[in-house]
This record gives structure tokens, C-alpha cells and sequence, in this order.
């Protein structure tokens, strides 16, 4: 099977990794391809593992706390943003 590299920079890289390992150019590309693509699943894997970290986190804390809306008041209150701490009358 055939890869056409179609690009002078593609090209000067291979050649220069070739190079430098020793490998000939087939086996140099073949190498970067592999460990590249090692590298690309191995982050999916731990975007997928945060995303599963992140949903039981979350999933372990729902019932703990009252999520009912908040008002304004209620939000004011919270964040000392009532009309005393702010020196005017409501």
C-alpha cells in the first residue's frame, strides 16, 4: 500500500526523523503515526474518564443540597448585597 506525502514540509520532517533515528523513512513515519496515535486515544480516554469522574461527583452530591430557584432576595441575602450592607432603603 502507498502514502503519497504531498507537502514539502511533510517531506523535510519525514526525512529529517528518518535521520535522526536511523529508521528508514517508512518505518520512522510508521513509529510517529503509532505513538501519535497512542497519545490522541489516551487523552480521549481520560477526557472520557473526567466526564465520568465529574457526572458520579455530581450524581453523589444532588440530594445534599436544596436546588430550589433562588429568588432575589434570597440571592441579595447571600451575598450581602441587602439594603442595609448596601446603605439604601428597598
Amino acid at each position: 500500500m502507498a502514502l503519497s506525502i504531498k507537502t514539502e514540509e511533510a517531506d523535510r520532517l519525514a526525512r529529517e526523523l528518518s535521520r535522526l533515528t536511523g529508521e528508514t523513512m517508512t518505518d520512522a513515519i510508521t513509529q510517529a503515526m503509532r505513538e501519535r496515535l497512542e497519545r490522541v486515544r489516551a487523552e480521549r480516554e481520560i477526557q472520557r474518564d473526567y466526564v465520568s469522574r465529574m457526572k458520579t461527583f455530581v450524581q453523589e452530591r444532588v440530594g445534599r443540597y436544596d436546588r430550589h430557584p433562588v429568588t432575589s432576595e434570597e440571592w441579595d441575602e447571600a451575598v450581602g448585597d441587602t439594603s442595609e450592607a448596601l446603605g439604601v432603603s428597598r
